[in-house]
């Protein structure tokens, strides 16, 4: 079964056949809150997938941020063990904003696996249905997923400083990087930081705060998403957050306003602080 879409409603993935569900409920402040969550109940088949465990790869002190892109194999060998084949609808989710489940998204995207979706709403809005749960865990089947050509896009921090640091100036086919933060303006602005040991932003960096993306039902706002990016159409967009996961969220959200494929900073503001002679920019007064 395949998905025209980039997310679906809980009524799809209530009729959908035989779809792979994997549960991605997590919170930075309580790590095992998620699988916690998950062992308790979830929607019936899901696996569950740890951001730190399955969804990240291991820290290099001084080098990467705080949520690194896992292998490449080591991601496809978790697939397959979670029964995903090339041909499998994939369906993630998490407690609801969705930036847990746009991580799995990217990332199966990344390993060219184009038939993957975010439950719109998540769990909550799931649960708030009365939709059926479960506390039984599923067995699936060994999968024969392999990864092939990558539907992302990704830069580096040096390609990121290169650009700061250019003088030159930007044509209409090779235009200046345009990055997007996606924390909560209170850290990009640099008032506070109760996560990394630094403050501010990178460079040239706006914000657009990725829970924005979503209207007061916790649902992505289609109207409002439009407006927040639909001006962007022709800048080569980089989304980046504090360690790589809400910036995926931002992305989905620039996809399903209509544009193209924004690039990923993987290592994010975690990564980019990393190198105490990248420049750092703050704005208090904002």
């Amino acid at each position: 079964m395949r998905f025209p879409g980039l997310i679906c409603s809980t009524k799809e993935l209530a009729a959908a056949q035989n779809p792979v569900i994997i549960d991605c409920r997590f919170d930075l402040s309580n790590p095992e809150w998620g699988y916690a969550s998950w062992l308790e109940d979830h929607i019936q088949g899901a696996l569950y997938a740890h951001l730190d465990g399955d969804l990240s790869g291991p820290i290099v002190r001084g080098q990467s941020g705080r949520h690194p892109l896992p292998d490449r194999e080591i991601l496809s060998e978790r697939l397959r063990k979670w029964g995903v084949t090339n041909d499998s609808l994939v369906v993630t989710y998490d407690q609801g904003p969705g930036a847990y489940a746009a991580r799995l998204w990217w990332l199966l995207r990344d390993l060219g696996h184009a038939n993957v979706v975010v439950l719109d709403g998540g769990y909550n809005r799931w649960t708030n249905e009365s939709r059926p749960i479960t506390s039984s865990q599923p067995v699936p089947s060994t999968g024969s997923f392999h990864p092939t050509d990558a539907l992302t896009r990704a830069v580096s921090a040096e390609r990121i400083l290169k650009d700061i640091q250019s003088d030159r100036t930007p044509r209409p086919n090779d235009p200046r990087l345009s990055l997007i933060d996606a924390r909560e303006a209170v850290r990009f602005s640099g008032r506070a930081e109760p996560i990394d040991p630094v403050a501010g932003y990178i460079p040239g960096a706006r914000s657009y705060f990725f829970a924005e993306n979503l209207g007061q039902d916790g649902c992505f706002d289609l109207e409002v998403i439009r407006k927040r990016f639909s001006s962007m159409r022709d800048e080569d967009l980089v989304c980046y957050c504090g360690s790589g996961v809400t910036a995926t969220h931002n992305i989905l959200a620039i996809r399903l306003a209509g544009l193209n494929e924004p690039a990923l900073y993987a290592g994010s503001w975690s990564g980019w602080i990393t190198d105490p002679t990248r420049p750092v920019e703050t704005d208090p007064d904002n």
